[in-house]
This record gives C-alpha cells, structure tokens and sequence, in this order.
C-alpha cells in the first residue's frame, strides 16, 4: 500500500513539474492578414469558418482612433502594421466568450510571437482599453497597459499633443 502511494506522489510530482503551454500557444489560431485596415482592425484570411476567404477581425478590449483622426489614427494603424508584419512566425487569433460583434466582425486577441498585440498597442499610447462584455480574458492586462501609457505619456497621452476626443467620440461627431 504505501509503494504504491509513494509511486503515486512521486507520478503527481512529475506531472505538476511539466512545463506549461503559454497562453499565446494553447487555444490560437494561425491566420494570415491580408491587410491592416485601421489600428484596430485587420482582414484576414485562415479563418476556421471561412479558411480561403477574407475576414473582418477586429481587436478586442480596445479602441483606437480612426484614420481620419490625425495624427493618432495614421500612427496607430502604422503601429499595427509594424507589429505584425515581416515576421518570421504566423499571426495568432485567439478567442474569448463571444467570438463575433453586432457587425459580423470577428473578435480577438491577436498574439505575434509572444507578444499580445491588443495589449502592446494600449501600451504604447495607440489606442483606449475599453472592455466589452462579455470579453473579459485580458481586461486586467488591458487595463494595466493602459495606466502604463498615461502615466509616460505615451501616443495618445503625450501631454504636448494629447488627443482631445476619444475614438468614440470622434466617430460620433464627424460621421
């Protein structure tokens, strides 16, 4: 009896010891973006769903300015860019609860290398946490970055040319 509870513990002490799959690894989905269309949104082609056709994906837990509100949109849209592209390993999506928007978008975080690109571009001051129920895998991670940026002064935030309205805002006054 207590060989076999001595082989037991030792087996449990093997298994807890074994490396664990990074959360980037474990759960994602290779794709392969098209185009970056603004610092928030990309298409995409290597969805499940629709594996040779080109999907809307849009990121998720934040909000960056549009294009047309310079110079943050540009800067966000050309950081977006720079993150993803000329990469040597694939671009990964990886989904929370609710895996499509009221627009038929798809949502996710998206993960180049080991790098959360969702919560790289908070941190830099490119776009706004924003939480979207019921997505709340990252929020906390989000939400730091976000204090981070404003407490440097980062993009966004820089207090010599800091953006007076918020993306929301924006879109809603110059439809």
């Amino acid at each position: 009896m207590t060989k076999a509870v001595i082989v037991l513990c030792c087996l449990l002490l093997l298994l807890g010891c074994q490396a664990k799959k990074n959360a980037f690894q474990e759960g994602t989905v290779p794709i392969k973006v098209v185009r970056v269309v603004s610092g928030q949104t990309l298409k995409v082609v290597g969805l499940r769903e629709k594996p040779s056709l080109i999907s809307e994906v849009r990121l998720t837990g934040i909000n960056a300015p549009p294009t047309r509100q310079r110079p943050w949109g540009e800067d966000a849209k050309q950081r977006l860019m720079e993150l993803i592209e000329n990469k040597s390993s694939p671009v990964r999506l990886e989904f929370d609860v609710e895996a499509k928007d009221e627009f038929d978008r798809t949502l996710a975080y998206v993960w180049q290398d080991k790098t959360l690109i969702n919560e790289q571009l908070i941190k830099e001051g490119h776009a706004l946490f924003i939480s979207r129920s019921p997505n709340h895998k990252y929020d906390i991670r989000l939400e730091r970055a976000q204090h981070w940026s404003r407490l440097m002064g980062q993009g966004i935030w820089n207090p010599e040319k800091p953006m007076r309205l918020s993306p929301a805002e924006f879109r809603r006054v110059y439809r």
